[in-house]
Order: structure tokens, then sequence, then C-alpha cells
């Protein structure tokens, strides 16, 4: 019988002789080979998934055929890269992560970015029809040593606040953090970030709302403020708050706030900073050398989430949302190379050296 696999060498085609025992056919060939008919090789595989990695499924095909010469189906590339997307999911969900032991200072930054996501009507017995599209969070973190240009990363769709938590201790623990380390922390002003870097991290770390961040209520109260010079009154404010000067700030502001309404900038902006006053040492982190800013955290979600997870026309169900995020974060990590070799070793104890059509 005809029996043909694909490798990173093209279409390997053979002639395979049948044996019957009993009722049963037997295979020698394919059962000493490894092999399985219309499977891909490891090594082929892992071409698949990583051009699927970083570029949408019928490109990824696309590339396959230009650099190899191989001609597969584009719901093939999709199959297999998803299924090592998952694996790696699955891997870094089961592994534990021992404390480090560095003391050393450590930089840490969270932040969101929206993703398209598709979903089944919950009302409709058919699945095809009726889905639903909305756009989801997937929460980023970051842990590098303070000076070090190799951060940690770390990331989810589900599991709310305490998963945000649970991924920013365990990137800091792959960074080293441990007994002796501390963190200076960096995000928005969300209530729920402060917890969680509380929660986790305690007296380890502080705490700092990004500046930038802070300036964009600063900017949206100026034309009120300062209506004939509303970029000199920002300018301002902006270096009282690098010298511990919030008091100053907010008697700048005072004369503008109006309590009885809630939306208007300046008194959003008063509000936003009595209610952080704890969160502002900027001072104290430009003596230190620290970052202000969370440009890092933002910048990552471009190369890591957005570049392939908001491509245009592309939607995601929750579960590979999951899945291609921990492949894109295997990469990030410069863990690609371990996650194969275990492969190669799974594969060399079952025998199987081509893995069947996934």
């Amino acid at each position: 019988k005809k029996l043909y696999w694909y490798t990173t060498f093209g279409r390997i085609e053979v002639m395979e002789p049948l044996w019957r025992n009993g009722t049963g056919i037997e295979r020698p060939f394919s059962a000493a080979a490894g092999v399985s008919c219309r499977g891909c090789s490891l090594p082929l595989q892992r071409v698949m998934t990583d051009f699927g990695a970083d570029h949408s499924f019928a490109p990824a095909a696309a590339q396959l055929k230009e650099h190899y010469g191989i001609d597969v189906p584009v719901s093939a590339v999709q199959r297999t890269t998803e299924h090592h997307a998952q694996c790696m999911y699955e891997q870094e969900a089961a592994r534990v992560i021992a404390p480090g032991t560095s003391a050393e200072r450590f930089i840490g930054e969270i932040d969101g970015s929206m993703v398209p996501v598709v979903e089944p009507s919950a009302t409709s017995a058919d699945h095809r029809k009726g889905k639903v599209l909305s756009w989801k969070e997937v929460r980023l973190t970051l842990v590098h040593c303070h000076g070090s240009v190799s951060p940690v990363f770390g990331g989810h769709l589900a599991g709310g606040v305490e998963e945000s938590g649970r991924q920013w201790e365990c990137c800091a623990a792959k960074a080293g953090f441990g007994p002796a380390s501390h963190l200076h922390g960096l995000g928005d002003g969300a209530p729920w970030i402060v917890n969680q870097f509380d929660l986790h991290f305690g007296t380890q770390g502080r705490y700092l709302i990004d500046f930038f961040h802070v300036c964009d209520y600063l900017s949206a109260a100026a034309p009120v403020c300062a209506a004939d010079h509303a970029q000199a009154w920002l300018d301002v404010q902006k270096e009282r708050l690098k010298a511990n000067q919030v008091a100053a700030v907010l008697s700048a502001l005072a004369p503008f706030v109006q309590a009885d309404q809630e939306d208007d900038p300046v008194t959003a902006c008063d509000r936003y900073l009595r209610n952080r006053l704890d969160y502002l040492d900027y001072q104290g982190a430009i003596q230190q050398g620290l970052p202000i800013g969370s440009g890092e955290i933002e910048s990552a979600h471009r190369y890591i989430i957005q570049q392939r997870l908001k491509r245009p026309g592309a939607w995601w169900s929750p579960a590979h949302v999951e899945a291609m995020l921990a492949l894109r974060l295997n990469r990030a990590n410069h863990e690609w190379e371990a996650y194969w070799q275990r492969a190669e070793k799974e594969a060399a104890g079952t025998g199987q050296s081509v893995v069947a059509s996934l």
C-alpha cells in the first residue's frame, strides 16, 4: 500500500507491504520507522509552527512553499501551529517555578490590550450560528533585573485579576526575584493592580503609577485651568510632579474643581491624584535611576500580542487566544529551543519520528 508523509525535504512516498495477522493487519515498516500516512515530521512541524507563530496561516503556508518547496494545506499549518501552541500553554500551566536568589532590584510592569474574540451563542443549539463577537482584555506582565534588557514575560486572557497577580509573581521568579530582592512596579492607577502588587510583593516592592498616564489627566485639565497658556501650565505641573510637589499641583487645580460634576476634567484629575498619593514618588525613582513610565510593557503589547492576535479580519476563540499567547510568550522568553528539545525526546521515547496529521 502507498505510504507517504511530509518532511522538510519534501514529500516522501514508499510502497509498504502489509501483513495479515488473523483478522488484523500489521504495518511493519510504519512501526519500525515511526511514521504514519499523511503525517508531518517533527522538524517540519517546527517550521510550520515557526511561520504560524508570526504570520497568518495562509501566508505561513506560502512561506513554507517558498523556502522549502513543500505545498501543504493552510488548514494543516493552522492545526499544527495551534496544537503546539496548546502544548506550550499546558506545559507552562503545569510548571512550578521556585523563587530566585538574587538580592538585586527588579523592574516590573503590567498592562492590558484588547483582542478580538468570537464565541458561540449561549442560546443557539447550532454553534455555527449566532456567534458573538467581542473584544476582551489580554493582560501582559514583565519583570527584569534593573539594567537588564532581557525581560521575562507572562500573560493571560482568563482568570481575572488573581491570575494577573500570579503571572506577575511567576515572571519575577523566572527573572531571579527572591526573598532578598526588591521590585519597582509600574502600571496605571487601576486599584486592582495596586492590590495585586501588594498581595504578591508586599514590603519587597514599591508601586509607581505611570507618569505619562497621570499626565493624560493633567492634559485634559490644562485647557480649563489655563486656557491662554495650557501647554506652559502643563509643563509646570509635570516638573512639580517630578519634584514630588503634588500639593502644589492640587493647589493649581483647586480653583477649578467642580465637586458636583464628576465628569469635569479638572475634577477627575484632582480626584485621581488624591486617591493615589502613595504611588507618586517620581523624585525618588528618578534619583535611583529607575523608570517612571511603563513604555516598555506598552511596546511589548505591540510585538507580542498585537502583531499576531490583532491582524485585520482575525477573530479568535478564547482557548485559541490563550494558546497562541503562550506560543508568543514562549518565543519572547527564549524558551523555543527548550520546547522542541523536549518534543524530540518525547518522540524518541514513543518511537514516533513522524506525527500523524493533527
